[in-house]
């Protein structure tokens, strides 16, 4: 028969991507099977199809990988421009006013000369040290060092409710034009679902383990239905071996996308159908498939992260379950529950599935299966359908039965912190026939697992579903989770922190000797000239900087003199973006709500990294939000004017209810999957993305300090929470040991998955492969909690494999700004190695990249234990 032949294409194209195989068959062999298969499968536009990677011909991507695959897309197509990082650092600026250090042909291009310049000696005598006195511009109160005691506190009370500033002008023009998410409420723009919405809306939404996406009239079946993917190791392609690091990882892996599995559709779907997205909420949203725009005839898919099922809800049409895998056997298999009835299907790749009707009246609805790829239920059919795979054969069978005809609908999220443990609940709302006595199944992601409580321990089954970067998913009984997570870094401050001593906020004769010596070199920097940039990012980045170099010199090198007029020019710089008056002022966007740059405004969407379409806001504002803290903290006067504008960024990149008219709940953090997403407003079909799992912890970080500085307990809190969640989720997914579980044994040795996707991880970065790239943008910023959320075996292993001097990219040999990022990382396990590296004597002020300082190093390796 004719679909077996195309079967047998498809598994053969799949055995070969799942081998190395592909790299030995000569061109013309691939080619003629992915002919054969492409003819049968490509019936509309390849964008339906489209990853990330080139060429323009998708399908061809899917079928045969690239050897070698670069982002050449990603500023068109990700809104991540390839571009690093940090700004150069501007060495005439940075050191005028000190008197022949340099001179002005020598500071032209720092970053490009080989030269090595001049700078004072650590260990050269050091001037008087000025008398202590009060903080600048202060009332002379110390920093607070310590969090206050907290018992039960809850993590998620309002951080404020009123409106933006009035000089946030509002717009109504935001260059992504909603026209298929439905809400009166602030729309969530970072999400898993985001393809159900965004351009084509045929790309995939990761529910994990399932990924849905809606068929659109493409793939082998032509459905316009809403196709269901589930997706074996076996199948995955690999990319090819890089033989620089030791043990010869995979520089990537992917999940094949377009794989029709099991599609929910209706007879009556055809060209003229239409989707859109109703109550777009953090955890779940309802596609709603209409026969037509304006049509009574629908189903309503409730997609919520980690749902047991995927669960269509009929109204008046035909149903048509149908399989681009096509169908080997449906057997009819009686009523587990009064008016629900049960088929089981299996598929030609010899997966097996259950489906549950649940009709309205309560009738059997009398499936048929119509060809090998269709089943057919009666006209007319209101009621729900569902449908899950079952790896576990007969016990899987019973546990999905007892759930059948019951779903969630909304998700929500609950904690609390008592002294340094913190306990959050994952709940859901449910709907379906007798809800109120069916338990839901839902399935939990590995760090779910490991911080159970003992009840929801106790609600664990044995099925297991492979999810697509994240390991394997566990089905869990219950309506409620309860995750524990001891050891909250409660006593961690603006002070260098360890997991052994805790905040060290006192260092040695010989540490403060050091940090005077250089801080008056650093402390000349223009900061007006390095914060007034067209670009949040880098600006957040140098607001940060300076703070934290104050930060040092007054309070860990006791001397205040020296840092004020600094300070002074810090607030100075600060307040522009205050006063809205930056190169591109802020706005807030009316249509998706929220606080975003005009840089995109003006034609070019990926401007500022994709700002203005809400790429990376808890990056770009959590460094803002971080020297906010100090300066607050240094000068509590201060925060009157102040303290309005920090809290705007905080509520749009980390919102704390569900309720706030103005930004939606937790836009960037992911509170099912453990972190949180960068992208924003861009379509994608590998889904959402994060490349820099550091600056992910610096946001969770400055929200913690900023609750601290403000005696906000609730946001001191939630940040405490959410860096204990991320060490946990870090640890599993994207920070690779080599007991790691989660990512396939052939990846890990890369250490850092690069760039995770929900679809495909690729160890690089979208501004470049050198390896102190990809593994130092999960490094930078170097801050307090880097000793938190960056275990010691982890940078042990890392270290030791990639920049030891015997590794695969030594960093003594490393140029640029890069460098000093490996060494202050060092100091997580050799603070005594790093204190030397940045106490040499002729030290290259090129080795500090543009969002540190030299100060702040020498503090957090003497902090953790360098020096003497």
């Amino acid at each position: 028969m004719a679909f077996n032949s195309a079967w047998k294409a498809a598994a053969l194209l799949t055995w070969l991507l799942a081998t190395d195989s592909v790299n030995c068959l000569p061109n013309p062999v691939i080619g003629s099977v992915a002919e054969e298969v492409l003819q049968r499968t490509a019936t509309r536009p390849t964008v339906a199809f489209e990853t990330q990677y080139p060429p323009n011909n998708s399908e061809d991507r899917i079928l045969i990988p690239e050897a070698s695959p670069v982002y050449r897309v990603a500023l068109e197509n990700e809104g991540h421009p390839s571009q690093f990082p940090f700004p150069g650092l501007d060495l005439g600026r940075f050191l005028k006013g000190v008197n022949g250090l340099l001179t002005d042909t020598e500071t032209q291009h720092p970053h490009l000369s080989s030269t090595t310049q001049r700078v004072p000696s650590v260990t050269d005598s050091v001037p008087t040290e000025a008398p202590q006195t009060a903080l600048p511009v202060s009332t002379g109160d110390q920093v607070p060092t310590g969090a206050p005691a907290m018992n039960n506190q809850d993590i998620f009370l309002p951080v404020a409710t009123e409106a933006p500033p009035a000089n946030i002008k509002r717009r109504h023009d935001h260059p992504v034009v909603n026209k298929n998410a439905n809400s009166s409420a602030p729309i969530e723009t970072n999400k898993f679902y985001a393809g159900l919405f965004l351009g084509s809306q045929t790309n995939a939404s990761f529910t994990q383990p399932y990924s849905l996406a809606w068929s659109g009239g493409g793939g082998t079946l032509k459905s316009w239905g809403v196709s269901v993917s589930h997706v074996e190791t076996n199948v995955l392609a690999f990319g090819p071996k890089n033989k620089k690091i030791p043990g010869d990882p995979i520089e990537y892996y992917i999940n094949p996308v377009g794989l029709q599995h099991i599609i929910l559709s209706a007879a009556e779907l055809d060209e003229s159908s239409v989707l859109t997205v109703e109550e777009p909420k953090a955890f779940s949203a309802h596609a709603v498939l209409k026969r037509s725009a304006g049509s009574e005839q629908s189903i309503t898919f409730p997609v919520v992260q980690g749902m047991g099922y995927v669960t269509g809800v009929y109204n008046n049409l035909q149903p048509l379950i149908e399989s681009g895998v096509f169908i080997r056997k449906v057997v009819s298999a009686g009523s587990p529950k009064p008016g629900i009835f049960k088929y089981q299907v299996v598929l030609e790749d010899d997966t097996h599935w259950v489906l549950y009707a649940t009709p309205t009246d309560d009738q059997d609805p009398k499936f048929k299966l119509a060809s090998n790829s269709s089943l057919r239920g009666p006209a007319g059919f209101s009621g729900t359908i569902q449908v899950a795979k079952n790896p576990a054969g007969k016990s899987g069978e019973k546990f999905y039965d007892n759930s059948a005809g019951v779903y969630p609908v909304a998700g929500h999220v609950t904690g609390s912190v008592t002294g340094d443990v913190g306990t959050y609940n994952l709940s859901w709302t449910k709907a379906g026939k007798q809800a109120r006595d069916s338990p839901l199944i839902m399935f939990a992601l590995p760090h779910h697992v490991q911080s159970f409580d003992r009840t929801t321990v106790g609600r664990v089954t044995d099925i297991h579903l492979r999810t697509t970067t994240k390991g394997n998913a566990t089905a869990v009984i219950g309506e409620t989770w309860t995750m524990t997570e001891a050891n909250l870094p409660i006593d961690m401050g603006f002070a260098p922190w360890s997991p052994v001593h805790g905040s060290v906020n006192a260092l040695s004769a010989t540490a403060q000797r050091a940090i005077l010596k250089v801080a008056p070199t650093e402390l000349t920097q223009d900061i007006d000239a390095q914060s007034d940039l067209n670009s949040m990012y880098y600006s957040g980045k140098a607001m940060s900087k300076f703070a934290t170099l104050i930060y040092t010199v007054t309070q860990l090198g006791n001397n205040v003199d020296i840092a004020t007029e600094a300070f002074q020019n810090l607030t100075r710089s600060f307040d522009r973006f205050v006063q809205n008056e930056q190169q591109f002022p802020l706005a807030y966007d009316t249509v998706w709500k929220g606080a975003v740059s005009t840089a995109g405004y003006a034609g070019d969407l990926n401007a500022d990294f994709g700002n203005t379409a809400y790429n990376d806001h808890h990056f770009h504002y959590g460094y803002f939000i971080q020297a906010a803290a100090i300066i607050g903290a240094l000068d509590p006067s201060w925060l009157v004017k102040n303290k309005d504008w920090v809290n705007m960024l905080v509520r749009d990149a980390g919102n704390s209810v569900e309720d706030d008219q103005y930004f939606p709940f937790s836009r960037g953090f992911d509170w099912f999957n453990g972190h949180s997403w960068a992208k924003g407003l861009f379509e994608s079909f590998d889904g959402k993305d994060q490349e820099s799992t550091s600056e992910d912890t610096m946001f969770a970080y400055a929200v913690k300090m900023w609750g601290r500085t403000t005696g906000d307990a609730s946001m001191e809190a939630r940040g405490n929470m959410m860096l204990g969640i991320l060490r946990r989720s870090l640890d599993n997914y994207f920070l690779m040991q080599d007991n790691n579980t989660n990512q396939p044994a052939e990846f890990i040795a890369n250490r850092v998955t690069g760039i995770l996707f929900e679809n495909k991880v690729d160890h690089t970065t979208y501004f470049g492969n050198n390896l102190e790239y990809v593994q130092g943008i999960h490094m930078l910023p170097l801050l307090p909690n880097a000793g938190y959320t960056r275990q010691q075996s982890f940078v042990a292993q890392e270290w030791n494999s990639m920049f030891a001097a015997n590794a695969s990219a030594p960093a003594a040999k490393v140029e640029g700004g890069w460098k000093g990022v490996l060494y202050a990382n060092l100091a997580l396990i050799d603070p005594q190695a790093a204190w030397e590296f940045f106490t040499q004597d002729d030290f290259d002020y090129s080795w500090i990249d543009g969002g540190a300082s030299r100060t702040w190093y020498l503090a957090f390796a003497a902090g953790l234990g360098g020096g003497s």
